[in-house]
Protein backbone atom coordinates (compact mmCIF):
# COMPACT_ATOMS: atom_id res chain seq x y z
CA UNK A 1 0.00 0.00 0.00
CA UNK A 2 1.69 3.40 -0.80
CA UNK A 3 -1.15 5.73 0.89
CA UNK A 4 1.71 6.87 3.82
CA UNK A 5 0.34 10.98 3.42
CA UNK A 6 -2.18 12.36 6.00
CA UNK A 7 -3.77 13.95 3.15
CA UNK A 8 -4.39 10.81 1.12
CA UNK A 9 -6.52 9.35 4.23
CA UNK A 10 -8.07 12.98 5.07
CA UNK A 11 -9.61 12.71 1.14
CA UNK A 12 -10.60 8.77 1.47
CA UNK A 13 -12.34 10.11 4.67
CA UNK A 14 -14.52 12.94 2.61
CA UNK A 15 -15.70 10.34 0.45
CA UNK A 16 -16.33 8.28 3.42
CA UNK A 17 -19.25 10.49 3.77
CA UNK A 18 -20.54 10.78 0.75
CA UNK A 19 -19.41 11.01 -3.00
CA UNK A 20 -18.26 13.93 -4.06
CA UNK A 21 -16.68 16.00 -6.96
CA UNK A 22 -12.75 17.48 -6.60
CA UNK A 23 -14.04 20.84 -5.79
CA UNK A 24 -16.45 19.74 -3.18
CA UNK A 25 -13.53 17.67 -1.64
CA UNK A 26 -11.25 21.15 -2.08
CA UNK A 27 -14.10 23.30 -0.41
CA UNK A 28 -14.50 21.05 2.50
CA UNK A 29 -10.90 20.44 3.21
CA UNK A 30 -10.54 24.54 2.82
CA UNK A 31 -13.38 24.95 5.28
CA UNK A 32 -11.58 27.77 8.63
CA UNK A 33 -14.11 25.96 10.93
CA UNK A 34 -12.54 22.34 10.06
CA UNK A 35 -9.29 21.49 8.51
CA UNK A 36 -8.84 24.97 6.92
CA UNK A 37 -7.39 25.42 10.83
CA UNK A 38 -4.69 22.56 10.45
CA UNK A 39 -3.57 23.27 7.27
CA UNK A 40 -3.65 24.56 3.50
CA UNK A 41 -3.77 22.23 0.34
CA UNK A 42 -3.31 23.51 -3.29
CA UNK A 43 -6.37 22.52 -5.48
CA UNK A 44 -3.76 21.17 -8.20
CA UNK A 45 -2.20 19.06 -5.56
CA UNK A 46 -5.99 17.64 -4.59
CA UNK A 47 -6.28 16.77 -8.00
CA UNK A 48 -2.97 14.92 -8.38
CA UNK A 49 -3.72 13.32 -5.23
CA UNK A 50 -6.88 11.81 -6.17
CA UNK A 51 -5.61 10.50 -9.65
CA UNK A 52 -3.05 8.45 -7.37
CA UNK A 53 -5.82 6.81 -5.18
CA UNK A 54 -7.79 5.89 -8.15
CA UNK A 55 -4.85 4.38 -10.01
CA UNK A 56 -4.46 2.79 -6.55
CA UNK A 57 -7.78 1.65 -6.53
CA UNK A 58 -8.67 3.17 -3.39
CA UNK A 59 -11.36 5.26 -4.67
CA UNK A 60 -13.56 4.98 -8.04
CA UNK A 61 -14.43 7.96 -10.61
CA UNK A 62 -18.06 8.45 -12.52
CA UNK A 63 -18.57 10.83 -15.16
CA UNK A 64 -21.73 13.44 -14.25
CA UNK A 65 -23.50 14.93 -16.63
CA UNK A 66 -23.58 18.90 -15.96
CA UNK A 67 -26.24 20.54 -18.50
CA UNK A 68 -23.68 23.61 -20.40
CA UNK A 69 -20.35 22.30 -18.76
CA UNK A 70 -18.75 19.12 -19.49
CA UNK A 71 -19.25 15.88 -17.27
CA UNK A 72 -17.32 16.30 -14.10
CA UNK A 73 -15.53 13.20 -12.08
CA UNK A 74 -17.63 11.68 -8.73
CA UNK A 75 -15.53 10.27 -6.69
CA UNK A 76 -16.52 7.32 -4.49
CA UNK A 77 -14.54 4.81 -1.87
CA UNK A 78 -13.92 1.60 -2.52
CA UNK A 79 -14.18 -1.35 -0.19
CA UNK A 80 -10.34 -1.33 0.28
CA UNK A 81 -10.00 2.59 0.69
CA UNK A 82 -12.50 2.19 3.20
CA UNK A 83 -10.37 -0.86 5.02
CA UNK A 84 -7.45 1.56 4.67
CA UNK A 85 -9.15 4.80 6.10
CA UNK A 86 -10.52 3.14 8.99
CA UNK A 87 -7.24 1.09 9.74
CA UNK A 88 -5.57 4.56 9.53
CA UNK A 89 -8.51 6.54 11.70
CA UNK A 90 -7.93 4.52 15.09
CA UNK A 91 -4.37 4.46 14.97
CA UNK A 92 -1.70 6.58 17.15
CA UNK A 93 1.12 8.35 15.32
CA UNK A 94 4.39 6.80 15.95
CA UNK A 95 6.18 10.64 16.04
CA UNK A 96 5.66 13.47 18.18
CA UNK A 97 6.11 15.49 16.02
CA UNK A 98 3.28 14.17 13.99
CA UNK A 99 0.55 15.64 16.79
CA UNK A 100 0.40 19.04 15.42
CA UNK A 101 -0.69 18.07 11.78
CA UNK A 102 -1.98 14.46 11.42
CA UNK A 103 -2.79 13.74 14.73
CA UNK A 104 -5.18 16.27 14.52
CA UNK A 105 -6.68 15.29 11.32
CA UNK A 106 -7.32 11.90 12.65
CA UNK A 107 -9.28 13.19 15.48
CA UNK A 108 -11.26 15.13 12.75
CA UNK A 109 -12.31 11.91 10.70
CA UNK A 110 -12.60 9.96 14.01
CA UNK A 111 -15.23 12.46 15.70
CA UNK A 112 -17.25 11.54 12.09
CA UNK A 113 -17.11 7.81 12.98
CA UNK A 114 -18.37 8.76 16.48
CA UNK A 115 -17.64 9.08 20.15
CA UNK A 116 -15.70 5.41 20.74
CA UNK A 117 -13.75 5.98 17.92
CA UNK A 118 -12.39 9.22 19.32
CA UNK A 119 -11.76 7.51 22.96
CA UNK A 120 -10.09 4.53 21.11
CA UNK A 121 -7.75 6.98 19.08
CA UNK A 122 -7.34 9.52 22.07
CA UNK A 123 -6.91 6.69 24.45
CA UNK A 124 -4.32 4.67 22.13
CA UNK A 125 -2.12 7.75 21.41
CA UNK A 126 -1.79 8.33 24.84
CA UNK A 127 -0.29 4.86 25.79
CA UNK A 128 1.75 5.89 22.60
CA UNK A 129 3.32 9.17 24.33
CA UNK A 130 3.39 7.18 27.71
CA UNK A 131 5.83 4.69 26.18
CA UNK A 132 7.83 7.71 24.00
CA UNK A 133 7.76 9.36 27.68
CA UNK A 134 9.33 6.25 29.47
CA UNK A 135 11.64 5.21 26.64
CA UNK A 136 13.11 9.10 27.01
CA UNK A 137 13.11 8.68 30.81
CA UNK A 138 15.70 6.00 30.22
CA UNK A 139 17.67 7.53 27.37
CA UNK A 140 18.42 10.71 29.72
CA UNK A 141 18.79 8.84 32.54
CA UNK A 142 21.92 7.35 31.74
CA UNK A 143 23.17 10.90 30.49
CA UNK A 144 26.49 12.35 31.86
CA UNK A 145 26.89 15.47 33.22
CA UNK A 146 29.24 16.64 30.42
CA UNK A 147 26.91 15.94 27.92
CA UNK A 148 24.71 19.55 28.88
CA UNK A 149 23.65 19.48 24.79
CA UNK A 150 22.10 16.30 25.25
CA UNK A 151 20.24 16.46 28.03
CA UNK A 152 18.99 19.82 27.39
CA UNK A 153 17.38 18.29 24.03
CA UNK A 154 16.30 15.39 26.31
CA UNK A 155 14.51 17.63 28.70
CA UNK A 156 12.73 19.94 25.65
CA UNK A 157 11.59 16.39 24.35
CA UNK A 158 10.43 15.42 27.38
CA UNK A 159 8.46 18.08 28.44
CA UNK A 160 6.69 17.85 24.67
CA UNK A 161 5.28 14.90 25.57
CA UNK A 162 4.24 15.95 28.74
CA UNK A 163 2.18 18.39 27.02
CA UNK A 164 0.66 16.24 24.43
CA UNK A 165 -0.51 14.05 27.42
CA UNK A 166 -1.56 16.84 29.03
CA UNK A 167 -3.66 17.91 26.25
CA UNK A 168 -4.78 14.13 25.51
CA UNK A 169 -5.95 14.19 29.31
CA UNK A 170 -8.14 17.30 28.92
CA UNK A 171 -9.64 15.80 25.48
CA UNK A 172 -10.54 13.03 26.84
CA UNK A 173 -12.38 14.67 29.95
CA UNK A 174 -14.01 16.77 26.85
CA UNK A 175 -15.03 13.61 24.85
CA UNK A 176 -16.42 12.45 28.36
CA UNK A 177 -18.37 15.56 28.91
CA UNK A 178 -19.94 15.53 25.61
CA UNK A 179 -17.71 18.17 24.48
CA UNK A 180 -17.70 16.55 20.70
CA UNK A 181 -19.54 16.64 17.97
CA UNK A 182 -19.65 15.48 14.60
CA UNK A 183 -18.32 17.62 12.08
CA UNK A 184 -20.59 17.67 8.96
Amino acid sequence: MTTELTIEHALLGYLRRSPMHGYEIYQHMSDPNGLGLVWVVKQSRLYALLAGLEKEGYIEAVLEPQESRPPRKVFHLTESGEKVFLNWVQSPVPHGRQIRLDFLVKVYFAQQEGPETVARLLQRQRLTCESWSARLQESAGSLENEQAYTALVYEFRRQQIRAILDWLAASEQRLAAGAFEVQA
